[in-house]
């Protein structure tokens, strides 16, 4: 690979750190080891190609352009943690992969209780990805920062909002949304 690759790959990656939280390969290789997939099944449930996808992973392609697959990632990535925690079993999330697969995406702020506390509301983690799936579904990082950066002489709480929801990482999202509940 040439230097103009190297910073193509390097770039692409940034942007799908800024849009998804972290690059697409770290994320998409979590859910096969965490769900016991290898890629091409990955790809078959995300609806993407098998080309599609590896080129996700190595950088060659930033971004995913169909948000019915964002939403199916969004929808894997629960499933996984519920598996990691063990309140699924590898069954059930076979069954649940094959809804997943058939699932039309809809709208970026989804009505699903996939990942719900034993109260039946919505996670954290779930609240924070779908408010910087709203976010980045219709701006970038360095837009969403350009903005917070015009608003904070006026509106410093929505600017920093915007720099933690929509341009930050979920996990810095999350802690800041845990550490003002008080």
């Amino acid at each position: 690979m040439d230097a103009a690759q190297q910073e193509a790959t390097a770039r692409a990656r940034e942007l799908q750190r800024n849009w998804y939280g972290e690059p697409l390969g770290a994320l998409f290789r979590k859910l096969i080891e965490d769900l016991g997939l290898n890629q091409a099944r990955l790809a078959g449930v995300l609806g993407l190609s098998a080309p599609m996808l590896s080129q996700l992973m190595s950088g060659q392609r930033a971004k995913i352009g169909n948000p019915a697959v964002v939403q199916r990632v969004q929808l894997l990535q629960e499933l996984a943690a519920q598996v990691s925690d063990g309140s699924v079993s590898a069954a059930e999330a076979t069954e649940r992969m094959e809804e997943i697969k058939k699932s039309q995406g809809g709208s970026v702020l989804s009505n699903t209780t996939h990942t719900t506390n034993s109260s039946g509301a919505p996670t954290v983690k779930r609240v924070v990805r779908e408010i910087q799936s709203l976010l980045r579904s219709v701006a970038a990082a360095g837009d969403i920062i350009e903005a917070a950066d015009t608003l904070a002489p006026s509106h410093p709480e929505l600017a920093e909002f915007l720099r933690v929801y929509g341009a930050g990482r979920t996990s810095d999202a999350v802690a800041h949304y845990q550490s003002h509940q008080n």
